[in-house]
C-alpha cells in the first residue's frame, strides 16, 4: 500500500470516528453512547497503526532476498579462471558480457535481453562468456558488496549453479548505495538454491577468488571497448546496445 493510500484511508477512518462521536453526543447527550463512540476512536485507530505496520512488515518481507525460484539453463555451464562460459564451443557467435551484480544499468540489460540471450544459448547458436566485476564496490554501503557477489558467483559456479546463482542476484537487485546482501545472505541463497555441504560457505566467506575477479576487472580496464558495466563485446569489438537488432545480427 502506497504513502498517498495509506493516508487517504486513514483519514477516512478518522472522519468515519468523529461522526460516530458526534451521533453519539448529539442523541441526547446519553453518556453511554459518548463512551461507546470513544471505543469506536481506539478501535480505528488501532486498525490505522496495525495497517501501516502490516504494509511495512510486507514490504520488508519482499525485498528481503533474491528469488529461488529460478529455472536452469539448457546448456553447458565451465568456469574458467573467473569467466564463466555458458554455451556450446561450437554456438556461431561468442559474446564476452562485463557485468557487475550492483550496476542498475546491467540489472536493465539482463531484463531487456535475458530471455533472448538464454534462448539463443539453449538453441546452440549463442555462447556467453560472463565477466562479473568488482566495479562498483565502492558503492554499497558498507563498501564490498560487488566483490562479494562476484565472488559467490565463482563459488556457485564451482557448485553446477552458477546460471541459478547469477539470475536470482539480478532479479533482485540491492540499490546502488545501499547495503547489499551480506556472505550470510549470499550463502544462504546458495542453500536455498540446493547447494549442500561447507565448500560453497567457505568460499564465500574465505573470498577465495577476490584476487581472480580483480585481477578480471583489471584486465577489462585496459581493453579499448571497456568503458564500464555493462560492456558487451563481441570478438574485439563493442556491441552497440542501442541497436536492437544486435543479437540477431550475430546468431543469423
Amino acid at each position: 500500500m502506497g504513502g498517498a493510500e495509506r493516508n487517504a484511508r486513514k483519514k477516512k477512518q478518522e472522519q468515519q470516528a468523529a461522526r460516530a462521536v458526534a451521533a453519539a453526543r448529539g442523541a441526547g447527550g446519553d453518556r453511554t453512547k459518548v463512551v461507546i463512540g470513544v471505543v469506536v476512536v481506539v478501535v480505528l485507530a488501532l486498525v490505522v497503526v496495525g495497517g501501516v505496520i502490516w504494509s511495512k512488515s510486507s514490504s520488508d518481507d519482499s525485498a528481503s532476498a533474491p528469488p529461488t525460484d529460478v529455472a536452469d539453463v539448457a546448456a553447458p555451464v565451465k568456469r574458467e579462471g573467473a569467466v564463466v562460459v555458458v554455451g556450446k564451443d561450437g554456438a556461431k557467435a561468442t559474446i564476452d558480457v562485463y557485468e557487475d551484480f550492483l550496476c542498475p544499468a546491467c540489472g536493465q540489460f539482463k531484463k531487456i535481453y535475458g530471455d533472448q540471450i538464454k534462448q539463443e544459448i539453449e538453441k546452440g547458436t549463442l555462447r556467453v562468456r560472463y565477466h562479473a566485476l568488482p566495479y562498483l564496490v565502492r558503492l554499497s554501503d558498507p563498501p564490498g558488496y560487488s566483490k562479494d557477489a562476484a565472488n559467490a558467483a565463482l563459488c556457485a559456479a564451482d557448485e553446477d549453479k552458477f546460471w541459478q546463482y547469477h539470475e536470482s542476484l539480478f532479479a533482485k537487485q540491492p540499490e546502488e548505495g545501499g547495503p547489499g546482501y551480506t556472505k550470510q545472505e549470499l550463502v544462504k541463497l546458495g542453500t536455498d538454491l540446493g547447494i549442500t555441504g561447507d565448500k560453497f560457505k567457505t568460499c564465500v566467506d574465505g573470498d577465495t577468488y577476490d584476487k581472480d575477479t580483480q585481477a578480471e576487472l583489471d584486465k577489462a580496464r585496459g581493453l579499448p571497448y571497456f568503458k564500464g558495466t555493462p560492456t558487451v563485446a563481441s570478438g574485439d569489438q563493442k556491441v552497440d546496445l542501442g541497436d536492437d537488432s544486435w543479437l540477431a545480427d550475430l546468431v543469423k
